[in-house]
């Protein structure tokens, strides 16, 4: 079976507008949430976000182009763009029949959808864009990349909630494995900052509410912790087949090694209690990976900074891992980044990468006073210096979806 290695990285988040940016600032703990900006958030009860500031999508596609995309396809087409620079990819163009996009989401162009109903309700329907449609659809992340790569190989979507931007690694390592392509830009992106979604998230008191002190908003782990912070965002990393990689004398930052998935069968937004649905996607990733339970030094956690997804994630690690659990170096990428909903994953999955080629553990920011329930190495305020052999990614979604993918340090 063919290997699949990571050899280029490209984000646009909170915490940086490139990809060695953000993995730079989250090593360095520094928090990218903050009091909204894009809109007055002054008559909502959450007032704070993970918003991308300072982003000029020209920098990577024509104006025209960028006029006809959702910001959720512009923050793909620039995090790919990032990616591809990166590794010094230059496809010929038979190779582009064999290079492929993997870009996931969880809402797509909700933007869109929001800003056209009120054109709609307030101008009527001859002033409905012409290209609604194709800004609002959830795979156009996926074929704006392609275009703007030439990309002629699949172009994939997938739309699994929280759990999006990881269906994608699993979805670029079976595409090179089988042989279907030798390049896959994979990752996930989001735009969604918005008063309806934050409403809705805010009612449903799944949002923290440290209006006062965004930067220490996000605690996952901590017993003071009172929700998620919305974020925006995306992450693409360039996923080659070894071979390949080789061929063309590539830095090699990891290889993707394996990945599971299950689903808990259980509840709209709430996770099994005892974390069994997320343990089963873990257990399988680290058999897709050919690896033992101590061969993982680090997880990328979910890490929401919610009181039930914390200590089901810390539930699920336990029976997963065994007692190797409570040798395990975790952190919350979300603590720093916020949530990324489709995206969060993929910022993950850089993480997890990252830190086997740098060994390297970024923090858990804001993990003052652990909760009792969290009883694991979650790497609290300082990054660490460790040897990462392998590590995980992990990502959880409403309706019960359970993601896990398992990066290793590359050796040839």
């Amino acid at each position: 079976m063919r290997r699949a290695v990571v050899t280029g990285i490209g984000a646009v988040t909170p915490v940086g507008l490139t990809g060695h940016e953000t993995w730079q600032n989250l090593v360095a703990g520094v928090s990218g949430i903050r009091r909204i900006e894009s809109f007055d958030p002054s008559d909502l009860p959450v007032q704070i976000a993970g918003e991308v500031r300072g982003f000029e999508p020209g920098r990577y596609m024509d104006t025209k182009a960028a006029r006809r995309m959702s910001r959720f396809a512009q923050f793909a087409v620039a995090a790919a763009v990032q990616a591809a620079e990166d590794a010094g990819l230059v496809l010929s163009d038979a190779e582009r029949h064999r290079a492929a996009a993997a870009i996931a989401t969880g809402a797509g162009g909700v933007l869109e959808t929001i800003k056209e109903t009120d054109v709609l309700r307030e101008k009527g329907p001859e002033r409905i864009s012409a290209f609604f449609i194709p800004m609002m659809a959830p795979n156009m992340a996926a074929c704006q990349v392609a275009m703007r790569l030439g990309l002629r190989g699949p172009a994939l979507a997938s739309v699994a909630a929280c759990a999006s931007g990881l269906y994608s690694f699993i979805e670029a390592k079976q595409l090179i494995a089988s042989g279907v392509a030798d390049v896959v830009f994979a990752g996930g992106t989001e735009a969604a900052i918005h008063p309806l979604p934050i409403a809705a998230l805010a009612n449903m008191r799944a949002l923290s509410r440290r209006n006062e002190e965004p930067e220490r908003a996000s605690r996952p782990f901590d017993r003071d912790r009172d929700g998620f912070v919305f974020s925006e965002g995306a992450v693409v990393l360039l996923v080659e087949s070894e071979e390949r990689a080789r061929e063309r004398g590539a830095r090699v930052y990891a290889e993707l090694a394996g990945g599971g998935l299950s689903c808990d069968a259980y509840h709209i937004t709430a996770p099994l209690e005892d974390g069994s649905g997320a343990a089963e996607a873990m257990v399988t990733a680290l058999r897709d990976a050919g690896l033992a339970a101590d061969e993982v030094d680090y997880i990328a956690a979910h890490g929401t900074g919610t009181p039930l997804n914390d200590a089901a994630e810390t539930a699920a690690i336990k029976s997963a891992f065994g007692e190797h659990a409570y040798r395990l170096s975790i952190s919350a990428p979300k603590s720093m980044a916020g949530h990324l909903l489709g995206a969060a994953g993929a910022l993950g999955a850089l993480a997890a990468a990252m830190a086997c080629y740098e060994d390297v553990v970024p923090p858990t920011i804001n993990l003052e006073h652990p909760a009792p329930e969290c009883d694991l190495d979650y790497t609290p305020q300082r990054a660490r210096r460790r040897t990462v052999r392998a590590a995980a990614a992990n990502g959880f979604g409403f309706g019960g979806q359970n993601a896990c993918v398992i990066f290793r340090k590359y050796a040839p």
